[in-house]
């Protein structure tokens, strides 16, 4: 949730900082954009501090391009750039049948979650932070995504709203199945929006403490 789990970080306990902070200057801001056509090492590091502090949230190029000072052709492209290097990735949205439906938009995720804190600087411990939420969002869908990546699940992944804000954190699409997840840090009564999961024939599940490991597989 804080430091991550890529495997330098795990294997330095007690200089978590410091290996991310090697990993994001090598990675990120040397070898990103010496393999890529990202001229202005500056822009990048904004869009990522802006896309770290949107986690779990959906994201507006439009916005983006306004608060970075480019374009929005610029800021796809970027984005795009970051997906290919494994450091972000999209969520669209899921919608087939149900009226008012959110169609176009995204949410982006970080694949992990110590990259994500090293770019905003906040490493503080879990009762401390105002993002414990979003923090325990990412974590959940970027281990889904790559237990799906890694077992070759075929699943399809998405969020759901409505235009009256009715909302689910993760739908995924799987052998035909439509399963809709809510993710919360404490143990609490979920109501899944009933128009989903009849139109759908969906099924629900929460996933809290209690029971994340068998969804992300750890």
């Amino acid at each position: 949730m804080i430091f991550g789990l890529y495997p330098e970080v795990i294997n330095n306990q007690g200089k978590e900082r410091e290996t991310l902070k090697n990993l994001v200057n090598s990675y990120l801001y040397r070898d990103i954009l010496a393999f890529s056509d990202i001229r202005k090492p500056e822009v990048l590091e904004k869009l990522l501090q802006a896309l770290a502090l949107q986690i779990g949230s959906e994201v507006n190029f439009n916005e983006l391009s306004s608060l970075i000072g480019i374009n929005k052709i610029t800021v796809q492209k970027y984005i795009e750039i970051l997906e290919k290097g494994y450091i972000i990735f999209k969520l669209n949205s899921f919608n087939r049948n149900i009226r008012n439906e959110i169609k176009l938009n995204r949410k982006i995720y970080f694949y992990d979650n110590g990259i994500r804190n090293m770019l905003i600087g906040n490493f503080n411990q879990l009762d401390l932070r105002v993002d414990k939420g979003a923090l325990w969002e990412n974590f959940l869908v970027s281990e889904r995504r790559k237990q799906n990546l890694y077992k070759d699940t075929f699943a399809k992944m998405y969020f759901w709203r409505t235009k009256q804000q009715q909302e689910i954190d993760f739908v995924e699409e799987k052998n035909g199945e439509i399963s809709a997840f809510e993710f919360k840090w404490s143990s609490k009564k979920v109501k899944f929006p009933q128009n989903f999961i009849d139109t759908y024939k969906a099924k629900g599940i929460l996933i809290d403490r209690r029971n994340f490991r068998e969804f992300v597989k750890i």
